[in-house]
């Protein structure tokens, strides 16, 4: 595993390949990104953005939310999958808010995963980018990247999780765990486009690869040889 400087080093340049890096979810509060983020479980935040603008067009808050009939937000929610589990756990988070918190969204971790459908990865994503207090969200894409590049050395996400933190400083974890993410989204895919990647050289999964397994794009946009010939020929008979 790389030392801690090294680690800084790796994400300045993929912080340099992906300027700019953030959530995808919209939002207009803490409470909202909070129920965006536990929505984002196993679907996309493209969905998720396409459900929540009706969601809380209706239910803007905890204290409405806590009130709304549960098959009412599992419609709004459905397609998002997994409704009915999803909409019990925003309807039962926003209950425990009201509840425990006046209808306010704590700004410290222990507070956030005590409620209904908050783990660590959605509480360091409300904490970073709502709530200004630093947190490195590790989801599938930050573990994939991560490992690969020796970073990080295992597939719990609470031991990357400090393996990380325990590298970088806490004001750069928020933007390092956007930087990790979209790097897996763009790049560093389950198939990874390696030659696409601005840390290929220090990363010990591309060292390990034959130079036959490394994605390549095309690198021209020509006609298939095919459909040239048949081009060719029909030119000819003109």
């Amino acid at each position: 595993m790389r030392s801690a400087s090294e680690t800084r080093a790796i994400l300045r340049k993929l912080e340099r390949q992906h300027p700019g890096a953030q959530t995808a979810l919209h939002y207009g509060s803490p409470f909202q990104l909070l129920v965006a983020t536990i929505l984002s479980a196993q679907t996309t935040d493209e969905r998720v953005n396409q459900v929540t603008p009706a969601l809380f067009d209706r239910y803007p808050d905890a204290t409405a939310l806590a009130r709304a009939p549960i098959h009412e937000v599992e419609q709004l929610v459905h397609s998002t999958g997994f409704y009915v589990q999803k909409a019990r756990s925003i309807v039962g988070m926003a209950q425990a808010l009201v509840e425990r918190h006046q209808g306010g969204v704590p700004g410290a971790m222990d507070a956030l995963v005590e409620l209904p459908g908050v783990g660590r990865k959605t509480a360091n994503v409300v904490l970073g980018h709502a709530l200004g207090v630093p947190g490195l969200a590790v989801d599938r894409h930050v573990l994939r990247v991560a490992n690969r590049i020796g970073i990080a050395a295992s597939e719990d996400p609470e031991e990357v999780e400090r393996q990380l933190t325990g590298a970088l400083p806490a004001r750069s974890w928020t933007l390092a765990s956007d930087t990790l993410i979209l790097h897996g989204r763009r790049v560093c895919k389950p198939t990874p486009e390696c030659d696409r990647c601005a840390v290929r050289a220090e990363c010990d999964f591309y060292r390990t690869l034959p130079a036959s397994a490394v994605r390549r794009r095309p690198k021209t946009t020509a006609a298939p040889a095919g459909r040239r010939v048949r081009a060719a020929v029909a030119r000819k008979r003109r």
